[in-house]
Order: C-alpha cells, then structure tokens, then sequence
C-alpha cells in the first residue's frame, strides 16, 4: 500500500498529538515545586522557652512533662486533620427527631469529639480544682494555652466547664451533688440525667436581645415552685455549647436579677425545657455551637442568693475572662510560630526571608508582642493560683490584672494574627495554610465575656471601688523599679493617671492599655532577655516605633527576639 504525503503529514500529526498528552509523558518541568516550606507538622508546640520559662516561674514547673505530651500531640498530624475537619463540617441542630418530637440536640463531627475527648482528659475543664497542688491552675493554663493552639472552637465549652466551678460553690448544697463531676477527667458526651453520667460540661445563658452586656435589662422570669426549684420563661440571645449537660442562666426573680443552674436533662431522665430556635452563623469559631435558646416552664435551681445574680456568676466570669487572655497570647504565638516556619524556609532576592532586613524587623516585633502577652498571661494564672489558696495580695492583683490583661491581649491579637498572615504572601491568603481560621478567630476572645469598652470600665469601677487591686498592681510593677529608666518614666506619668477624674470614661481607653503596657514591661524587665526587654521598652513605653509591626528602632537588637520564636518543624 502507498502512503500519500497528505496521508504520512496526518500520521506525524497524530503522533505528535499523542506524545503531546497529559498520559504520555513525565510532568511537565513548569509543575515542579520548589522554595515553599515544609508543613508545619509533627513538632512539639511545648518547645517554647516563654512558655516553659513562665511554667516553672509561676509555680508549676511539675507539669513540664505533660505539657510536652500534650505539645507533641498538639503538633501533629492527626491533630491538624481534627481541626480542619472540626471546622469544615460545623454542628448540624435538629429541632426534631422523625416522629416530631422536640429534642433539640447538636450533632457535632467525631474530630470535634476527639478534640474534646483529649481536653478533659487532659484536665483542661475543671479538673484543676480538685488538684491540691501547688500551680494546679498555672499547669491548667499552659495545657491550655497548648492545646488551643490546635483548635481554638472546642475550647469554649472547656473554658465554660472550668470556670463555673467557683460560682456554683456558693451554693454549697448543688457544689456537693455536681463538682466531682465537673472536676472529672472523663468526657461523656450525649443527652442524660447528670447525675448517671462519668463527667459533666456546663455553660452560661447571660444575654439577651435587648441587653446583651445591660444583663440587668434582662427579661427572662423565674418564679419559685412549691418543690424548691424554679421555673424559668424567657429567650437568651447567644448561649454556646448548647449540648452542654449544666448552665448558668440569670433570670428575674421577684428579689431581682438571680443566678440558676439548668440543667439540659432532669434527675428522672426527662429532658427539661430548653428550645434551640437556631444556631448562630458566626464569623469563626465554626466548631463551636452558638444557639438561642427558649425557656418555658424550665427547671432551675438558685445558686446564690436571690437578688445576686450578678454577684454569684462573677466568679465565672472573671475565670472565662482568664481564658480569653490565655485563648489571645495562644493565638498571637501560633500565628507567629507558622509566620517564622515560613520565612525560615521561603527564599527571595537571593536570601532567605528570615535574613532579609525589613521581614526580621516584622517577625522580632511579633515575636515582643508575643513574649509579652504570653508572659503577662502566665502571671495572671499565677495570681488566680494563688488567689485559690487564700493569697489576699494576689487576689486583689487578679482583679485589676484580669481586666487589664483581657483588654489588651485580646485587643492585640487581631492585628497580630494579620501582620502573621501577610509573612506568608498569598499563601497565607489560602485556607489550606490554616492562617485563615486563625485570623478568623482573632477577634472572639475580644468580644466574649464583655467587649474592650466593658473591661475598660471595670478598670475603672476596681479602681474606684476596690483600693486595694491598685495597690496590689503598683506593687508588681515597683518589683522592678530602677531596672528601666524608660519604665520608671512611664509608671510615674501613669500613677498620675491613675487619679480618677469627672470624665475618666471618656479616656478609659487609653488608660487601661498604658496600664498593660507598663505591666507587660515590669514583668519582661524582670524575666525576658535584657534585649527583649531592651526592645519592649524602647518601642511600646518610650514610642520609638511606628504604628504598624514592623516598625522597631534599627538600633536594636533584633537577634534576641526572633530567637525566643520556637522553631517548629525543620
């Protein structure tokens, strides 16, 4: 047969059409991958000079073991899927089973419950208040402060279960039949009479539509009931956890705003009153439910006295407010960690990113606002540690600190988390990075348990009515007078400040973050490096620095900050 030069053209042609397909040859060169880091996966987020160096200082340094137990798992693999998966498939309400009966339950994906499971366990809820050691509560919050690194959603019913301890002990009665199990290290999910089960999980209904933070605007009723018990009629406007099996809810009684327990299922296994209209479609924190829940002729118990509502579920407040502070300092150092893994990888301009001038700037700054956060967060575990234990002086301490501190480190970390998100480019920009939810959730702890106005002018009413949180915070800060001519300069311009005026409101504000910031350097003066606190002082008490990250005095050195960031996974 003869071939035609039309016919031996299409041949060639077809043949080189078959070469050319995506199945016939090796990948193309154009795909190959390079100068992009390695995943940050696999390491022990524990291995942090900061964070160990406050564990041992503030009384807990029996815990270090465990912390890195908890920092390996915390680093890895599987973990990361946890979370990931935790968020993408958020909690699902059903209002109603197939027959149509109420049951108002949230299912929640098995990661979530994993992530959960390792949190109590790990004596992350209550457990700290049945330990008699020491440091009990500082070990808790560094467990914390590790754990929230990997997901931050699941904390919020582990907080909640934490703090409500202290509040339902002023009610010694329910304290007796419900704190072994809020104290337990068992997590035991689902729909039960609590008192049949291994562990409980409480919660808080505060809020309503038309007060949020005004509680005292609240019109949710509870009447008393021949029985004892009280029945609540109302609509709270954003109560999380809603599986939760225990909640703190404030009513009006006929003496006033009061407190009651409430509990999702009674003592004969009936499920009480507690309608969920919906959950709440939240900005981040997706792994956590957020729902409005309805009472009607719902079954409470009075916890404190009648009228005192507000007194009694302070306590839990005060403690969440702890967890907002460590939840922050946790955030800024895991987006700093992922910004420094990058840029000690990725190579531009011929160097890596680390040793370019400008990007070492941004990370040591990062890296100070880190160190003190987290530092100021420790101190303030310390203080509630030692409050437990009967310590006056460092319970008038933690009320003006826990204030200050929740205003400051929650106001820093959404800006943190973005300056961390830009080192990595668009890159950061992708939610395959994790970077997205972390920034996400910044701003949360910001908003919870009272937004910055709110803790400001609690500043300003401890100042006014409590004498003695002020003395116990000049006292701190005098512990490292003449260390700083910079720092002494700031607390004498701030002990003049701190002379309440007619229009103290106005300036609140200000007040409170010079009063972070003049604590934050007491304490890094003390405890960091003498180049951090070199830094520090230079830069957030002497202003010699922009109002971006970034922005440090080129005198300084920038060595020793950017050497206290963990190295995470080389």
């Amino acid at each position: 047969m003869t071939t035609t030069p039309a016919a031996a053209a299409g041949t060639t042609a077809n043949a080189a059409a078959a070469d050319a397909s995506p199945n016939s040859r090796p990948t193309a060169e154009t795909h190959v991958v390079t100068n992009q880091p390695p995943p940050l996966v696999g390491h022990d987020v524990a291995d942090d000079a900061v964070l160990l160096e406050g564990l041992r200082r503030e009384g807990a340094g029996w815990y270090t073991e465990d912390l890195h137990r908890i920092g390996r798992l915390a680093g890895s693999e599987q973990v990361q899927r946890w979370a990931e998966e935790a968020n993408r498939c958020e909690p699902v309400l059903r209002t109603h089973d197939r027959y149509g009966n109420r049951i108002d339950e949230v299912d929640f994906h098995p990661s979530y419950h994993a992530l959960m499971d390792v949190a109590i366990r790990e004596g992350l809820g209550g457990a700290p208040w049945a330990d008699d050691r020491p440091g009990a509560h500082v070990a808790r919050a560094a467990g914390f402060m590790v754990w929230s690194s990997a997901e931050q959603g699941h904390g919020c019913p582990v907080s909640m279960t934490y703090a409500v301890v202290p509040a339902l002990r002023s009610e010694p009665r329910l304290a007796a039949v419900y704190e072994p199990l809020l104290t337990s290290r068992v997590y035991d999910p689902g729909m039960r009479a609590p008192a049949g089960k291994r562990g409980l999980l409480a919660g808080m209904g505060m809020t309503e539509k038309q007060g949020g933070t005004d509680v005292r605007a609240n019109t949710t009723t509870a009447t008393e009931h021949p029985d004892g018990t009280w029945r609540l009629r109302g609509h709270k406007w954003f109560t999380s956890a809603p599986m939760n099996d225990l909640f703190l809810v404030l009513a009006q009684a006929p003496g006033g705003l009061s407190c009651f327990l409430v509990p999702r299922v009674l003592p004969d296994g009936s499920r009480n009153t507690f309608r969920i209209q919906r959950l709440k479609d939240k900005l981040g924190n997706r792994s956590n439910a957020s729902s409005e829940p309805e009472f009607d002729d719902t079954v409470g118990m009075l916890v404190g006295a009648e009228g005192q509502g507000v007194r009694t579920i302070i306590d839990m407040v005060t403690m969440t407010r702890l967890d907002c502070i460590l939840g922050s300092a946790s955030g800024i150092r895991t987006a700093l960690t992922q910004a420094a893994h990058h840029v000690r990888h990725r190579s531009v301009f011929g160097a890596k990113l680390i040793d370019q001038p400008l990007m070492r700037n941004v990370v040591a700054d990062l890296s100070i606002e880190s160190e003190a956060a987290t530092t100021l967060a420790l101190r303030v575990a310390g203080a509630a540690d030692r409050a437990q234990r009967g310590d006056t002086q460092e319970k008038a301490f933690l009320r003006l600190a826990t204030a200050v501190g929740k205003y400051w480190v929650c106001k820093r970390q959404p800006a943190a988390v973005a300056e961390a998100l830009e080192c990595l480019g668009g890159n950061g920009y992708d939610e395959a990075s994790g970077m997205p939810r972390l920034y996400r959730e910044a701003p949360l702890n910001g908003i919870w348990e009272g937004s910055g106005n709110v803790n400001a002018l609690d500043v300003l009413r401890a100042l006014t009515r409590e004498p003695g949180s002020l003395e116990a915070y000049g006292a701190e800060i005098e512990a490292a007078a003449g260390a700083d001519a910079r720092l002494d300069a700031a607390w004498r311009e701030l002990r003049g400040a701190l002379v309440l005026t007619e229009d103290a409101a106005l300036g609140a504000r200000r007040l409170v973050e010079r009063m972070a910031l003049v604590l934050q350097g007491s304490l890094l003066v003390r405890h960091a490096p003498a180049a951090v606190a070199d830094a520090f002082c230079a830069s957030r008490l002497a202003g010699d620095r922009g109002l971006a990250f970034g922005t440090l005095p080129t005198r300084l050195d920038l060595a020793a900050a950017i050497d206290r960031v963990p190295a995470g996974a080389v």
